[in-house]
This record gives structure tokens, C-alpha cells and sequence, in this order.
């Protein structure tokens, strides 16, 4: 077999290996160094120590020689230097912090007042309890970016909530389905991290090309939340005084005041502060991890217990994506000295695709991984694959970025392998079922179509406020 040959059935394998359930990273590390061993050896450099053994060389010295020369293979040297490579990333500093910061505001008891809060003030509003729940959801999930705690969260605070209201289950659920997902794409994104740190572009750029992408999905949601309750009223009934109470406007205000400003302003400080250039990511996530654990000091929920699930959960989750770098880069490396890029490359060249048509078939191939993959994965993976090809087609890495993080929102979202409709039914009552929490997700899925259909053919909506703020 050529070297070609030998690197499409290393990618092959890899996929087999995903299918059958092994760990993905470990797999990576596993097929980079095996097939790299392949690749790097060179018999007459590994043993050329044991080559010049003479005659009065012992047993043991001779065997010695011989594993050292097994041992000597420029693969072991390159995944050192991965490994060193990607834990001295100053852009993936951000994650750990960002993820405490997630973590302790997920158990620093803001959601439920700013739930109740919401429904209060949006209670004239159709579907009022529908649009709490997903502007809640949007705000926590920004906070957070955790797109499981967001929506098991959610479900258990909301959901009852919106049943005993007399929601339609589907409905219900696929609100809080799609607002769950949101934290993914709306900076600061763990995502967009990830994403900077796999293509070099810059994150403080990626931040600022999402807010306008992020805002328009939201704004969709809410469109179709509201247009729904306006034309099927049974879907989404107007609450009773009992279950959404009236309250004075100072009281409203003091509500507000207390319950969505100190999230709200701690998002904003956050990525204010890397859009202006007050801070650089790492810092501003150094800000609002300690802003997370001030709120929950204020809010009278930090306690010894949530600090230290907090931490251990940041540190497992930043392990699994520096890992999961190390193998991807090992296997990339792999890969590409084998001449497999240069292979796809040429067989994506051969198609004749316009920038448009590649930019479908990119953002197709990745829905379809979004179902056996999480986003971690197709980021650190398979994106890396198509990077390469995005100077061929004249395609703006920057561009692509949002277009990958707005796809991802349906790989949550997409039957059967939905993660989020899985969360949510984990929580659910028993009533409500995984059919109908599929049926939920559909319409909030077209309006992921819908937006980035709008990305194509209104790019300035990524590109506007990067251009704006840095310059072009």
C-alpha cells in the first residue's frame, strides 16, 4: 500500500473504532502513535547503536541497545511535543476559567429567581412563560456554556412550571431544548475557544463575529415562541393571576434589580472587556470566575460542597479537551505526513465546487457527524480537515467559524441522536415523551436553517462588528 493509501485507511479505522464506542481521545493517541511509528521508521537510524555492538557486548547490553533502538522512533518525539504544545496554549487558559465560572453559577441559585422574575415581567406578553424560559435559558447557558446542566436545569425548574400552565408538552420542551443549546454559539463561547485555538484565528474576533449571529437565532426563537402563541393559543394559554401573580412595579423593579442585572452585568463585563481590549480572554475569564463564586457568595449559596463539585467537574471537562487535542494533533500530523490531506484536497479540487456549494457540502458533512459526535470532537477532529481547503475556495476561516458553531446548535437538536431532547427526558415527568420532545425541536431546527441561510447571503452579519471594532 502507498502512504495515501495507508492514511485513508487510518482515518477509516478511526471512524470504525468511533462507531464501536471507544474513548475517542485515547483512540486518537492510540492510532496516531501506531500508524506514526509506521510512518517514522527508519531501521538504519533506530538501531544504529545496537548495529555497532561488538563481540564482548553482554546479553543484557545487547538487549538493552536493541529496545532503546525500538524505542527511538520520531513518533515518541512528536507526541511529546504535542503534548507540550497544546498545555502551553495560552488561548485554551480560558476554558478552565470559563468552565468554574459556568459551574458556580449553575449552583449559585440565580436561575430560579431569574426565571420567576421574568415571568412576572413578561406575563401580558403570548406565550409569556415560553419567552422566560428561553431568554432565561439564553442568559444561563451564555453564562455557563454547559449545554447539559443548561437544559436538565431548565427542565427542572421550568418545565413543571409551563405543564401545570397548561403548555403543550411539545411545545414546552422544545423551548427549553433549543435555549439550552444557545451557549455554544453566544460569547463567551467554550466553543469559539476551542475553535480559535484548533484554526489560529483570533478568539477576540470570533467573539465579536457571533454577537450579531447569536442575537439573530434568539431572535428567531422568540419570533416563532410568539407568532405560535399569537395563531394557537391553546398551545401556550395566558397565565392566571394565581399562577403568575401581579405585583407592583417597585417590587418588579427590585426583582429585576436583584435577580437579572448581576447576571447580566457579569456577562457583559466579561466579554466587554476582550471586545475592547481591556482584557485578554484568559484575564476576562480570570474576572468572571471570580465574579461566579461573588454571586454565589451574595446569593448565599457557595458552600465547601458546591465549590469542590465545581472544580472537580472543571478540571475532568478541560481534561478531556486537552486531551482530545494532544490525539487530534498526533493523528493530524500522522495523517498529513502520510499524505492524506493532500488526497482529500485533491478530491475536493476534482468536484469543481463553487465556494457556495463547498461551504454546503463542509456544513452537511458536519450535521451528519453531529449525530454519533459531541461538539468537542467535530471541532478538535474534523474541522482541522477542512481548514486546509478553505484558502482554495477563498472562504474566511473566520466566516466558517460561526457558520460551524450555528450548524452545531442542531447537532443537539437533530432526532435521533438529539443530546439535548436526551437531557430533558432524563428530568421530564413521565407524561411527557421522547416523541414529543422531538416533535418540540423541529420548528426551533428550521430556524437554525433559516439563520445561517441568512449568514450566506448577509455575510456583514458576521462580518460587521469585527470589521467595526478591529478593523479589517
Amino acid at each position: 500500500m502507498t502512504d495515501p493509501q495507508v492514511a485513508l485507511m487510518m482515518l477509516a479505522l478511526f471512524i470504525v473504532f468511533v462507531f464501536l464506542g471507544f474513548p475517542i481521545a485515547f483512540t486518537l493517541m492510540a492510532m496516531g502513535i501506531g500508524f506514526g511509528y509506521y510512518a517514522y521508521f527508519d531501521a538504519r537510524r533506530m538501531w544504529r547503536d545496537f548495529d555497532r555492538l561488538d563481540e564482548t557486548a553482554t546479553t543484557w547490553d545487547s538487549w538493552s541497545t536493541w529496545i532503546d533502538g525500538f524505542l527511538n522512533n520520531r513518533i515518541f518525539d512528536l507526541f511529546v511535543n504535542q503534548t507540550y504544545t497544546v498545555m502551553s496554549n495560552e488561548v485554551l487558559t480560558a476554558v478552565p476559567l470559563f468552565l468554574v465560572m459556568g459551574y458556580i453559577v449553575e449552583r449559585a441559585n440565580i436561575v430560579d429567581k431569574l426565571f420567576s422574575t421574568l415571568n412576572i415581567a413578561s406575563k401580558n406578553v403570548p406565550g409569556s412563560m415560553g419567552v422566560a424560559a428561553l431568554i432565561t435559558c439564553a442568559l444561563f447557558a451564555t453564562a455557563t456554556g454547559i449545554v447539559g446542566a443548561v437544559v436538565t436545569l431548565m427542565g427542572l425548574l421550568a418545565l413543571p412550571q409551563m405543564l401545570k400552565a397548561r403548555y403543550n408538552p411539545s411545545f414546552a420542551s422544545g423551548i427549553i431544548c433549543a435555549g439550552g443549546t444557545l451557549g455554544i454559539l453566544i460569547p463567551p463561547s467554550i466553543m469559539l475557544i476551542v475553535y480559535a485555538a484548533a484554526s489560529g484565528v483570533s478568539i477576540v474576533r470570533l467573539y465579536a463575529a457571533a454577537l450579531l449571529p447569536g442575537l439573530t437565532l434568539v431572535g428567531l426563537y422568540l419570533v416563532y415562541v410568539i407568532g405560535r402563541s399569537i395563531l394557537q393559543p391553546s398551545s401556550a394559554p395566558r397565565p392566571s393571576d394565581d399562577e403568575v401573580p401581579d405585583v407592583p412595579v417597585g417590587q418588579l423593579l427590585l426583582m429585576i434589580l436583584t435577580s437579572f442585572m448581576p447576571l447580566a452585568f457579569l456577562i457583559l463585563a466579561v466579554l466587554g472587556s476582550i471586545l475592547f481590549g481591556l482584557a485578554t480572554p484568559t484575564e476576562a475569564a480570570s474576572i468572571g470566575a471570580l465574579g461566579g463564586i461573588f454571586l454565589a457568595v451574595v446569593y448565599r449559596a457557595m458552600t465547601w460542597q458546591r465549590l469542590r463539585e465545581s472544580v472537580y467537574l472543571t478540571v475532568r471537562t478541560t481534561a478531556m479537551v486537552c486531551w482530545l487535542f494532544v490525539g487530534s494533533y498526533t493523528f493530524s500530523a500522522v495523517f498529513s505526513y502520510l499524505g492524506g490531506e493532500h488526497i482529500i484536497s485533491e478530491f475536493v479540487q476534482s468536484l469543481n465546487l463553487t465556494p457556495l456549494m463547498f461551504l454546503i457540502l463542509a456544513q452537511l458533512i458536519i450535521f451528519l457527524l453531529g449525530w454519533p459526535l459531541e461538539w468537542s470532537e467535530i471541532i478538535i477532529i474534523f474541522v482541522p480537515i477542512f481548514l486546509p481547503l478553505l484558502a482554495i475556495f477563498e472562504v474566511d476561516p473566520l466566516f466558517f467559524g460561526i457558520l460551524v458553531a450555528l450548524n452545531l446548535q442542531t447537532s443537539f437538536l437533530t432526532p435521533p441522536m438529539a443530546m439535548s431532547a436526551y437531557y430533558l427526558k432524563g428530568i421530564a415527568p413521565p407524561e411527557v415523551r421522547l416523541t414529543q420532545i422531538f416533535s418540540g425541536v423541529m420548528p426551533f431546527l428550521f430556524c437554525v436553517i433559516v439563520s445561517m441561510v441568512l449568514m450566506y447571503i448577509f455575510p456583514q452579519i458576521v462580518f460587521h462588528l469585527p470589521e467595526l471594532f478591529y478593523g479589517r
